[in-house]
């Protein structure tokens, strides 16, 4: 082998050195990085209002996946199959949350889970969607629970979606007694590396008769490769339900489910979802035997869907379905529940809605 050859195998040899150095670096930054809060963590609550619940009184809550204020309509996620990693710019993604809160406002509910928030990320340029939202709505009650601390994640390589610090934000018009962060069970393999740190959150709001109003915001499962999972979340959610109205008190649940809630959406839309199998119906069964039931969004004569497939630029034909909604007790009357067609405006999720009244 000449001089020059066993130069340029030198270079080529250095190079993949270099090269194998710097991903196994990584591999080993992202598994030390990789932790999970510990459950039954207790949150913190901004205390702005003093007021119980009523019974035979009439409220709503909404539930609203903001994806981080990313998804306008021209936005793909490169995880389902889009190009784009980070919102547009910093600009969008405070124009996006303004409208989110100027929506919220001028529907007043009582009560409203949303998920998605961004304390502190790269792929919506660190712009604290928490403290604007509190305080654009700073007549509520409100607590945040983290379920995504993620180490940066350098991918796609031209825009990373770099590192990222982000949760569930409930707010209630009623006062917050306490708050609790309940881990739910993820997989082990692979994917818990790129998956949230899923959780619900427990918030208990005092009722004029003495028992509690025990409030649950969510985000299941969807990027997971077993689909057991997101029902293992489920089943310790309705266990943990079914013994608080077992206690007497009034249970509601409402967010992302990531479970196609009206078991067919597909048929219901009018557009073919064999390809889209993320989001499975909710097992039935799981619900036997207890006081619980799901609400699903729902107009027959209008039919809205929740959630579309964000693997491109929103338009007519892409796979549309319900995923949010809520779950209630049986001492819980619900008068109504829909979706509010925002045209995916500001998320790849419309906002949902229920109204309720707490029986006596």
């Amino acid at each position: 082998m000449s001089v020059k050859a066993k130069k340029v195998l030198k270079i080529i040899l250095i190079i993949l050195l270099v090269a194998v150095l710097i991903v196994g670096g990584y591999v080993a930054y992202v598994m030390i990085d990789y932790h999970r809060i510990e459950d039954n963590e207790a949150l913190q609550i901004n205390d702005v209002t003093s007021e119980s619940a009523l019974v035979d009184q009439e409220y709503k809550a909404i539930s609203y996946n903001i994806g981080f204020a990313a998804y306008t309509p021209d936005f793909g996620f490169f995880m389902d199959g889009g190009t784009k990693s980070r919102a547009n710019s910093e600009e969008s993604v405070k124009s996006v949350i303004d409208g989110i809160g100027d929506f919220l406002k001028s529907e007043n509910p009582d009560i409203i889970l949303i998920e998605e928030v961004d304390k502190k990320a790269t792929r919506s340029y660190h712009y604290d969607q928490e403290e604007a939202l509190r305080g654009k709505l700073d007549e509520y009650d409100s607590m945040f629970t983290v379920n995504f601390d993620s180490p940066y994640l350098f991918y796609p390589i031209t825009k990373p979606h770099g590192k990222s610090y982000a949760g569930m934000l409930t707010l209630s018009k009623f006062n917050i007694e306490s708050g609790l962060r309940r881990s739910l069970p993820i997989e082990n393999g692979f994917m818990k590396f790129v998956d949230l740190d899923r959780c619900y959150s427990v918030s208990r709001i005092t009722v004029e008769n003495g028992k509690e109003l025990v409030l649950y915001t969510l985000h299941l499962s969807a990027y997971t490769s077993d689909g057991t999972i997101a029902t293992d979340q489920l089943k310790m959610l309705i266990s943990d339900m079914q013994a608080e109205y077992e206690k007497g008190n009034y249970c509601i649940t409402g967010g992302d489910f990531n479970k196609d809630l009206l078991g067919d959406s597909g048929k219901i839309f009018g557009i073919d979802g064999t390809n889209y199998t993320w989001a499975q119906p909710v097992d039935s069964k799981l619900f036997d035997g207890t006081n619980l039931k799901i609400v699903a969004p729902y107009n027959e004569k209008n039919p809205i869907p929740s959630c579309r497939n964000a693997d491109g630029p929103y338009h007519d034909k892409q796979f549309v379905l319900t995923v949010d909604g809520f779950i209630v007790s049986d001492n819980v009357t619900v008068t109504n529940s829909d979706v509010y067609d925002l045209q995916f405006k500001y998320s790849d999720h419309n906002p949902v809605y229920m109204t309720f009244k707490l029986n006596k």
